[in-house]
């Protein structure tokens, strides 16, 4: 459910407290725990580390998140791959092929220079 016009957006002022007098070039990230902040134009280009239960990942604020809440850029589960044995072969024998293509691009880029 969204958050009342009348309100307006929810922005923590501890993290704004943060923000004020610092430069987004200079500025060290800022670690914060209010995953349910909104993003507001004065938080673009700054980096944030936003809490996601275990550790913080950093979060580098852009125009296109305005109106977001920081959380939204911060993920909590950790996908793990579907698959078992048979994933694994696939994954080897495509890693192979990776490796044979370039060492054959290789070759062919020292044979034209000799």
């Amino acid at each position: 459910m969204t958050r009342s016009l009348k309100k307006g957006p929810y922005v923590d002022p501890r993290v704004l407290k943060k923000l004020v007098g610092k430069r987004p070039e200079s500025a060290a990230p800022i670690k914060t725990w209010s995953r349910a902040c909104t993003i507001s134009p004065e938080m673009v280009g700054f980096k944030f580390l936003v809490h996601n239960g275990k550790d913080f990942p950093e979060v580098l604020v852009s125009e296109e998140m305005v109106g977001h809440r920081l959380g939204e850029f911060s993920l909590t589960r950790k996908f793990v791959r579907h698959g078992g044995k048979m994933q694994k072969e696939q994954e080897a024998k495509a890693k192979e092929a990776e490796i044979a293509s370039a060492q054959a691009a290789k070759a062919a880029v020292e044979g034209t220079k000799k």
